[in-house]
């Protein structure tokens, strides 16, 4: 009876982490080391591998749904998240659920950003704005242990209504450019026809 306790005890105390793992292991209740990828042993009912950190890069999808511009128009944005984590430990000990936590925060920087801009902007500036909610997650998961990867806005859906304003906008910027154009022309043509008749005046064979 007594060897098979053994066993039992050497069995528990031996395990695997995979290649992207870190496992945090703690002894009686506190922060003892980080191991992993590999084999690693802990003392059984003294130490046990609390929490298993996958390292490869996470995506994490990210939503503002009716969320009010700086000139009060409702827009839905979707976006995407990949970061990092690089700290076990912190991410462990610092954050209840560090995903949860990263997911909340990526929600309200995109909120926050979209409320400072006009919607026109958010539209225009879509590059600027993936880099705006990068910094600003950056800075509040900074100490858990994670690195910002980059973010991807993937849509932006505007009220139909003012979808069509817009359009009308732009079909009538482009009618406005394309008259400029033309005017243009007509002026250089009118310009070479006038140095033209200025040189047929002075010779009368030409004329």
């Amino acid at each position: 009876c007594l060897a098979v306790i053994i066993a039992l005890l050497a069995l528990s105390s031996v395990h695997i982490a995979l290649s992207w793992e870190k496992v945090v292991v703690l002894r009686f209740g506190k922060l003892a080391r980080v191991v992993g990828p590999g084999l690693y042993l802990t003392i059984p009912i003294i130490e046990h591998g609390t929490i298993r950190v996958d390292q490869r890069v996470i995506a994490t999808p990210f939503y503002a749904e009716k969320t009010l511009t700086a000139d009060l128009v409702p827009v839905n944005i979707d976006a995407v998240l990949f970061w990092v984590i690089w700290g076990p430990e912190k991410a462990c000990t610092e954050v209840e659920d560090c995903c949860f936590a990263v997911a909340l925060t990526a929600q309200t920087a995109l909120r926050d950003a979209i409320g400072r801009a006009d919607a026109s902007e958010v539209i225009m500036r879509r590059d600027q704005l993936d880099q705006e909610i990068k910094d600003a997650i950056e800075a509040r998961v900074g100490d858990w242990g994670i690195t910002v990867l980059g973010v991807e806005v993937r849509n932006i859906i505007l009220p139909r209504a003012l979808q069509d304003v817009m359009s009308q906008e732009a079909q009538a910027e482009r009618r406005r450019s394309a008259r400029l154009t033309l005017m243009e022309s007509e002026k250089m043509v009118a310009e070479l026809l006038s140095e033209a008749a200025e040189v047929y005046r002075n010779d009368e064979i030409a004329y």
